[in-house]
């Protein structure tokens, strides 16, 4: 057989044999670079200080939140639950996720409840400057240029003159021409106030009752002091400044006519307020109407047509006083350190 035959038959026994090596072939395992894994989305688990701690998941276990940090590596970690701002973490959840720029936000009845309660007990009334827990009566100054809020104790009484809001009645004869009502025993106040047109908050509400018209309470002493909480002014009182008459080692406190306020007619040395509510109620606004001169005043509650609380809060206006030393000023929020959880 000569070799052109030969390599025909060779030729056409490989065209018999391919289907066989196409029925044969198996797929190879190439990887697919088209397709990747999708992460893991990120959330905030927002705290009650105003920072955040970036985490991969989280839940609540106990009176802890157990939480995988994607800062790092999703080692998991607890924190105390009273620190963490849950309606806000929920809210951003929300806010964030997938089709969440394609619906409105909705937030649960309860969350909106707890979130309100939550801004109405710390309000912010000035960049970074929030109205603190544990005090009841404050004024927002400005020291070199920059605001403050500053506790005012309250005089002639016996509580904790950090918090505490007490009642010690005196009646006003409304027919008596003005007369000596108190003294405070000493020629200034430790209080002093830099500008002319402070603004003075006092609670009013407690986290059982924060509606404007019906959350705070007074304690009736009958004549005498009385403990109470921060939360202990009354919804129902007005508040007044008097212009105090300092002789010697005192500052003399008289009476004025009731009957005159908001009727326009002058009383020399009475300031009035202009009062708002804060949202949620726990919180009052006092303005006064005009500017203060320098000197010393007291701040004044009203409790009725005939009646006022003889513990007053007092303070001066000197724009070249010393800083007051429980000032409170405007703080950035910080991150805070948390404890790390080894991994069981």
């Amino acid at each position: 057989m000569s070799s052109r035959t030969l390599s025909a038959v060779a030729f056409a026994a490989l065209l018999a044999a391919l289907p066989l090596f196409a029925q044969d072939r198996r797929p190879l395992d190439i990887p697919d670079t088209t397709q990747r894994q999708v992460p893991q989305q990120r959330q905030r688990l927002i705290l009650k200080d105003g920072t955040y701690q970036i985490v991969l998941s989280y839940k609540v276990v106990g009176n802890v939140v157990r939480y995988q940090s994607a800062e790092r590596n999703g080692e998991t970690e607890d924190i105390p639950l009273s620190m963490v701002d849950l309606p806000a973490t929920e809210r951003w959840k929300r806010e964030h996720e997938a089709g969440a720029a394609d619906r409105p936000a909705v937030l649960s009845p309860e969350l909106a409840k707890e979130e309100a309660a939550r801004a109405a007990r710390t309000p912010e009334i000035a960049p970074d400057l929030r109205l603190p827990e544990e005090d009841s009566v404050l004024a927002l100054d400005t020291f070199q240029s920059t605001p403050e809020l500053v506790p005012m104790p309250q005089q002639n009484s016996d509580l904790n003159r950090e918090t505490a809001h007490s009642v010690q009645k005196i009646a006003i004869n409304p027919s008596s021409a003005p007369h000596r009502l108190g003294d405070i025993r000493t020629d200034k106040a430790d209080v002093q106030l830099h500008v002319a047109d402070p603004v003075f908050y006092v609670r009013i509400g407690t986290d059982d009752a924060p509606d404007p018209r019906g959350g705070g309470f007074v304690v009736d002493t009958h004549g005498a002091s009385s403990r109470a909480t921060p939360g202990g002014g009354a919804v129902s009182s007005d508040y007044i400044i008097e212009h105090v008459d300092v002789r010697y080692d005192s500052r003399q406190i008289d009476s004025f006519r009731i009957s005159a306020l908001g009727t326009g007619k002058k009383q020399p040395d009475i300031i009035e307020l202009k009062s708002d509510y804060l949202p949620g109620g726990q919180w009052l606004k006092l303005t006064p109407v005009q500017p203060l001169e320098f000197g010393e005043y007291a701040l004044i509650e009203i409790l009725n047509d005939h009646e006022v609380n003889l513990n007053v809060w007092d303070f001066g206006v000197h724009p070249t006083a010393p800083e007051n030393v429980e000032a409170q000023r405007p703080e950035k929020h910080r991150p805070i350190t948390l404890e790390h959880r080894k991994p069981q």
